[in-house]
């Protein structure tokens, strides 16, 4: 039982196929529907050798193992690494990679810390600045819906949320690669995205320090609870670290896929305008649609079954979180964006104790800029060929040529 890509292989559970398949290949990442749609007809859970690993695409098993934090843990890494057998990259988060009781106590403080309540006092803010972008790209007409909006919003807003002495729009994006990124093999996307390290790393470690956080913000909020003794000093700089690392990317991801999903399907788009109350629900149906994160990784605890498979301990087991979002025993007409759709228990944000600790303010943000868009755009129209860029967890557009046309007074 040797260790491979940093996890030790277990071997193939029986009954369980076995698929020579890369789920990083770059054509895999770039469109990955008709992968997607192949492993969840193999069965419950598919072994690939190329890496050593369980995988998982329908959506009960996906859930079942995603949720369940006592039998399949995220202390081990969210990653092909296994913290317990390989040294990580970088000190893991105190969030996302531990388990109770430490996750309960951090995640508690997060949680005031993004609250609905706390978001609705940004409101005001980020719909203001969500306004003033939108009719400057809907002025521009013809734009890179992921240069000019995704992304152009997002860094502006979150580090004045944060409460960053200052800020750096390409470290922020860079850093939030690196972090998904890492998740996968030590594939050419993985290597490209750490290689921005020496560079982006020390400048995010710096502004995670308590003297370069403004009064009042995000990040000077989380150190008063170093300063009640809840946790401790070195424990707020990781915290306010995780904000920088998954505060940005996956809002951009969001707001991108949004633009997307409307330019594609211009009858929703008719629907929605028709009934702005259906926003939430649009939003919601673009996380399950796209799957901002496509897949994380959970470790087996200890000896377990999932649907009649016995599953080993120190098992690596993907949860094609992307793949769950679209099957259809689950989802009817799961290959359809559609905006009046029920989407409750989405994986879009994760799911069980584990869910995205930010969605809250990701949801703020995005539903300000589709109020904005609501308000002044009348058609969403591509200008030429969308492209998605490949990366180890995050499914995101590289550019989106788009033509917003203005909404007639």
């Amino acid at each position: 039982m040797g260790l491979i890509e940093g996890h030790l292989d277990v071997g193939a559970p029986e009954g369980v196929p076995i698929w020579d398949i890369d789920p990083y290949a770059t054509d895999v990442l770039e469109n990955p529907i008709e992968f997607y749609r192949e492993m969840r007809a193999k069965g419950p859970f598919v072994y690939i050798p190329r890496y050593a690993i369980l995988a998982c695409a329908r959506y009960a098993q996906t859930k079942e193992v995603f949720s369940d934090h006592e039998r399949f843990v995220s202390s081990r890494g969210v990653g092909l690494v296994d913290f317990k057998q390989t040294t990580p990259w970088r000190p893991p988060s105190i969030i996302l990679e531990v388990d109770p009781p430490e996750h309960t106590r951090v995640r508690r403080i997060m949680a005031k810390t993004l609250s609905p309540k706390v978001m609705r006092e940004q409101a005001s803010l980020l719909q203001s600045i969500a306004d003033q972008m939108v009719a400057e790209v809907v002025a521009m007409g013809e734009i890179d819906g992921v240069a000019d909006l995704a992304e152009r919003y997002p860094t502006t807003v979150f580090p004045r949320i944060l409460g960053l002495k200052k800020s750096n729009g390409r470290h922020l994006l860079d850093y939030g690669a690196m972090v998904f990124d890492a998740v996968g093999p030590d594939n050419e996307i993985r290597r490209a995205s750490l290689s921005k390290g020496e560079d982006v790393v020390p400048w995010i470690m710096k502004q995670c320090e308590r003297d370069n956080l403004i009064e009042g913000g995000l990040g000077a909020g989380i150190y008063t609870y170093a300063d009640s003794g809840d946790i401790s000093e070195k424990e707020a700089g990781l915290l306010v670290r995780s904000l920088l690392s998954a505060g940005v990317d996956t809002t951009v991801t969001g707001i991108g896929s949004l633009l997307y999903c409307l330019a594609e399907n211009p009858e929703q788009f008719e629907l929605l305008k028709d009934n702005p109350k259906l926003a939430r629900s649009a939003f919601e149906e673009v996380l399950r649609y796209t799957a901002p994160v496509h897949s994380f990784f959970r470790t087996s605890a200890g000896d377990t079954e999932v649907s009649g498979i016995k599953i080993q301990e120190n098992t690596k087991i993907l949860c094609m979180l992307g793949a769950a979002n679209r099957d259809e025993d689950h989802w009817p007409n799961a290959d359809k964006y559609d905006v009046t759709r029920d989407v409750q228990g989405h994986l879009g944000m994760g799911a069980g104790i584990h869910g995205c600790v930010g969605q809250n303010l990701a949801r703020a943000e995005v539903s300000a800029v589709l109020t904005a868009i609501l308000a002044q755009v009348d058609k969403i129209e591509f200008t030429g060929t969308a492209k998605w860029r490949p990366g180890n967890s995050i499914r995101a557009l590289a550019s989106l040529p788009i033509k917003l046309t203005k909404k007639e007074a």
